[in-house]
């Protein structure tokens, strides 16, 4: 049977069955080039915790620069080589390199590929009722285009240059001069061949899970009808779709001008007293394209996490999630003003104090639609029967960090109070709150959450707690106290602050950051443990352990290529009826019908009519008594 073929018939909604969608594979077509959506998202998953483990062991490197900058680290040189000087110090331009490659992995491989990667692909076509993705094979794509910009990222680690330090904003001029330091030059260029790839995976993926959801819906699954998960994967593609190609051009401009001799963004360049030919470019140009980019990045992000959340906590509270409609309106408003407050990144550049203005009014407003979440949140966890899974536990934890991180863009989105702040601690504190943090507990929900589902196994909750616990206080502790020294004074990504009497204030406070870093990263060794112990050796799932509405519970407990053996169920009614009045359980998954008897969900009207019955009879008697 032809590829084609077989695709036309896993998209048809209803009458299929499993014998037209076995799929003969062996080891390469299961695990490494499979097209099951499944394990594609298993790739995604375990290539971005590779990354968050190397990116986390990058920030504790140099923390210990900067909470211990009089320590010999002589005891890392085995591990870092001749980035370790002869005086037992980081090398300041590798310190710089360590931050770019930090920030790069952990915005895009870890929490753009890791997050959105794994979970869109994983439960857009079983939530939404289909047997793949519209396109196994550009899926297949999407992730190889990742795991290839993997590689060359990872390879620019160790070369002789060493990675890309112009941060992870790569700002010209010093990311489009190669000779204006060791990481301008191969290093640089890894950087940009890998992000190019990557972008290129990310456009991949966005089609397919937009093609998805608009074309392979199971019936009955109306857009009104969808987990608002798959309303955040949705508004996530699209918001990728429109803003990667950006960054693309960005970076094709700076290859040309690094490699071709073009000025699109330098101009009046010295370098060692030599005057460069380049006129007329202007580095502003390369701020306004990143930034497009760069602010929806921050949805691209947390938008996922928003929406594992949502499911998270209306599962776990057995409540309704409260505001449905109100919930899918502020991710599209969000997703829209995403694109029209990038300049807020700016207001130091020199830019029009009325621009300035505009800008901070969006800014602002885009606090609304937050909000509206954050109340809905509030209000579904209120007199819910709470379970505390550990799922449900980062769900919350998110939240938090979702308000107090939040609150903190109010100042910096204040273009005058921007000035005072704008690259010190007190932006690195608010970003890793509201959008790292966050995010990152979004991510640790779904795979608590999806674990069963994923690997046909539980993972321990006991762990889970602890993990959990462990990390809630240690985020707070590292980036709690950025925000004051953030307001002393302390500029962002200096390599050491001895030299300046007033920061050295504050040095017993860096060194607290440092410690509380290192053991945040140390507890996610106990994630790990649970993580990949469970995965062979955890507690067998039943088919809906946490008795969930969506249909990726109604599938078998590992299922196969094709998702349901018979036919894909049909949709009644939306995701969150838990707790409804006059069911028999206090939750009703989604293929159960409106009229459903009382064998199954709900009683039959003959019995609500004698049940109302009875209760006028005892009012009666109770009027005669009285």
């Amino acid at each position: 049977m032809a590829t084609a073929d077989i695709h036309i018939k896993e998209s048809a909604p209803h009458g299929d069955h499993h014998e037209e969608h076995e799929h003969h594979t062996n080891f390469w077509t299961h695990y490494i080039f499979t097209t099951d959506h499944k394990m594609i998202a298993k790739q995604f998953l375990l290539t971005g915790i590779f990354w968050a483990i190397l990116g986390g062991a990058m920030s504790v490197i140099f923390r210990l620069q900067l909470g211990f900058p009089d320590a010999n680290l002589e005891w890392i040189r085995p591990l870092l080589g001749d980035w370790i000087t002869e005086q037992g110090k980081i090398d300041p331009e590798f310190y710089l390199a360590l931050v770019t490659m930090h920030g790069t992995i952990m915005v895009f491989f870890v929490l753009t590929a890791g997050l959105s990667g794994t979970f869109s692909n994983f439960l857009i076509p079983l939530q939404i009722g289909a047997r793949d993705m519209a396109s196994g094979f550009m899926n297949m794509l999407s992730y190889w285009f990742f795991f290839i910009s993997s590689v060359i990222m990872f390879t620019s680690l160790f070369i002789e240059t060493g990675p890309a330090s112009g941060g992870w904003v790569i700002y010209p001029p010093l990311s489009a001069l190669p000779q204006a330091v060791n990481g301008s030059g191969l290093g640089m260029t890894l950087w940009l061949t890998a992000m190019a790839l990557f972008i290129v995976s990310t456009l991949l993926g966005g089609i397919n899970y937009i093609t998805t959801v608009i074309n392979m819906r199971t019936q009955g699954m109306s857009f009104s009808k969808l987990p608002l998960t798959i309303w955040a994967f949705f508004l996530t593609a699209i918001i990728g779709l429109l803003s990667f190609p950006v960054l693309f051009a960005a970076a094709l401009l700076l290859i040309f001008d690094r490699s071709f001799g073009t000025s699109f963004y330098l101009s009046d360049i010295y370098i060692g007293g030599e005057a460069l030919p380049n006129q007329g470019g202007s580095p502003i140009l390369f701020q306004h394209l990143f930034w497009f980019l760069g602010h929806p990045e921050v949805y691209i992000v947390l938008l996922p996490a928003l929406g594992i959340t949502s499911e998270v906590i209306a599962t776990n509270s057995r409540k309704p999630i409260f505001g449905y409609k109100a919930m899918v309106g502020s991710m599209l408003f969000i997703a829209i003003l995403s694109f029209v407050v990038w300049a807020h990144h700016m207001f130091v550049t020199g830019m029009n104090p009325f621009l300035g203005s505009v800008f901070m009014l969006l800014t602002l407003i885009i606090a609304v639609p937050s909000a509206v979440k954050v109340f809905n949140y509030l209000t579904t966890l209120w007199k819910g029967n709470i379970r505390f899974t550990s799922a449900m536990m980062f769900s919350i934890g998110l939240v938090s960090f979702f308000i107090s991180g939040g609150l903190t863009g109010i100042f910096l989105g204040n273009s005058a109070i921007d000035i005072q702040l704008h690259d010190t601690y007190f932006v690195v504190a608010h970003f890793h709150l509201v959008m790292g943090s966050a995010s990152f507990f979004g991510m640790m929900a779904g795979i608590y959450h999806w674990f069963p589902k994923f690997y046909g196994r539980m993972m321990d909750d006991k762990l889970g707690n602890v993990h959990f616990w462990m990390t809630f206080i240690g985020v707070y502790m590292v980036f709690f106290p950025m925000h004051y020294i953030g307001i002393a004074g302390y500029p962002r990504r200096y390599y050491s602050f001895t030299n300046f009497d007033t920061l050295n204030s504050f040095a017993d406070l860096n060194s607290f950051v440092s410690i509380a870093a290192i053991l945040t990263l140390g507890a996610q060794g106990i994630f790990l443990f649970n993580f990949f112990y469970s995965m062979y050796r955890g507690r067998k799932a039943t088919a809906n352990p946490w008795k969930s509405n969506t249909l990726e519970w109604t599938t078998p407990i590992n299922p196969g290529h094709g998702n349901w053996p018979g036919e894909i169920p049909t949709v009644y009614r939306w995701p969150y009826d838990y707790s409804k009045p006059g069911a028999k359980d206090d939750f009703i998954p989604q293929t159960v019908p409106f009229s459903a008897t009382p064998e199954s969900n709900l009683p039959h009207e003959n019995e609500l009519i004698r049940l109302e019955k009875e209760d006028d009879d005892v009012i009666r008697v109770d009027d005669k008594e009285s």
